[in-house]
């Protein structure tokens, strides 16, 4: 029997459709609750469990009770095995995480599955270190970390591998956080906090944010002047990043660096907006028949548009402004890091991630754009 360790951090990226930017930190999680905000954490965990559901006869899964793992696993069909009780499932603690990480040691499983973000990791990497094979399935605001897969079905395709016995080579990749705190005000502070052994999949795991400022800020000037270029009375959707912050300096707007800012005739009309502000503006744009756009960026090293620190770009919202109202900008040095990989649309919602698919435009100058890759989660 294959023995998978399985561990589910039930409030992981709670806070990011709410503009929280995360779940750390004591009150977040109620706060984002208050605001609205639906915690999808177990719901990306059974899209990895959901791989390895053909081969569950040969499949015992340990874990925690509730929502830490128990229901989405037996909600699939699988024989659980509960090695550690928490007292409150819906409000767990790092403790809770680092406990159940003590007992699935003990129960010496064949590897750790476990979905969260860059706080979670840390937390089994507290336990773990790099002594043990371990897997991220991304369910939080914060990937940096290079323990992750790039989806959640893609980190059930490496287990798959395991299982059905082909050669998975093992990796140390490094764990990294940032201060949720600074976060919230726009500052990135990185630090690396250890290293953990990972299945060494290329396809199906993904790099170590990106970070660092652009070098060459003249190809920046020459993206920003294209879009800034197409604006007319238009409401335009600004989405995160560094590439889109260089065109609200340019603009000489305010900008949240790790948010969604709103911005019409090239003025600054609500800053680090909700998914449920962001709806109602959309809703009042359509209302008075102006068009939506929306500029974003990708995620240095990893390609993601959508689902990493987006949350806010729900699926109704990007049905909304429409596939063909979605300006992707970045520099042609940030494609060609992906090494030939395409961006991923993981928006939740499969339907939403096919239709995006396909060769989308990249503006990465003045007048000059390419076709890039999209793919839906594997």
């Amino acid at each position: 029997m294959f023995k998978l360790g399985f561990i589910i951090n039930p409030i992981a990226g709670i806070g990011g459709s709410v503009a929280l930017k995360g779940s750390d930190g004591d009150g977040i999680a109620e706060q984002a609750l208050a605001l609205g905000a639906t915690a999808k954490a177990n719901l990306r965990a059974s899209l990895a469990l959901s791989i390895l559901a053909p081969y569950r006869d040969n499949i015992i899964v340990y874990c925690a009770n509730d929502l830490m793992g128990e229901i989405t696993a037996q909600a699939l069909g699988f024989k659980t095995q509960v090695v550690f009780q928490t007292n409150n499932a819906e409000h767990t603690t790092a403790e809770d995480t680092e406990n159940t990480v003590k007992a699935l040691l003990a129960e010496h499983v064949d590897i750790l599955l476990f979905a969260g973000g860059d706080g979670t990791a840390r937390n089994v990497c507290k336990i773990v270190g790099d002594k043990f094979p371990v897997l991220g399935i991304p369910a939080g605001c914060k990937i940096h970390s290079g323990v992750y897969a790039v989806t959640p079905k893609a980190a059930g395709r490496v287990v798959e591998m395991m299982l059905t016995n082909q050669l998975v080579t093992l990796t140390e990749a490094d764990v990294m956080d940032i201060d949720e705190s600074l976060f919230r005000e726009g500052i990135v502070k990185a630090k690396r906090y250890g290293e953990m052994q990972i299945p060494a999949e290329l396809r199906y795991v993904q790099a170590v944010k990106s970070g660092g400022k652009e070098l060459d800020e003249l190809v920046l000037q020459d993206i920003a002047a294209h879009v800034i270029n197409e604006m007319d009375d238009e409401l335009f959707v600004i989405g995160s990043g560094s590439t889109t912050a260089f065109l609200m300096e340019e603009l000489a707007l305010d900008n949240t660096l790790l948010g969604v800012d709103l911005v019409e005739q090239q003025s600054l009309i609500a800053s680090d907006v909700t998914e449920s502000q962001l709806w109602q503006a959309i809703s009042l744009a359509k209302a008075d028949k102006k068009t939506i756009k929306l500029v974003i960026t990708l995620i240095g090293g990893q390609g993601h548009i959508f689902g990493r620190g987006n949350q806010q770009l729900s699926p109704r919202v990007i049905r909304a402004i429409g596939k063909d109202n979605i300006l992707i900008i970045a520099t042609k040095a940030k494609l060609t890091a992906l090494a030939s990989r395409p961006l991923i649309a993981d928006t939740g919602d499969s339907d939403l991630d096919i239709e995006l698919s396909g060769y989308l435009p990249v503006i990465t100058g003045y007048n000059d754009q390419v076709l890039y890759p999209v793919a839906s989660p594997q």
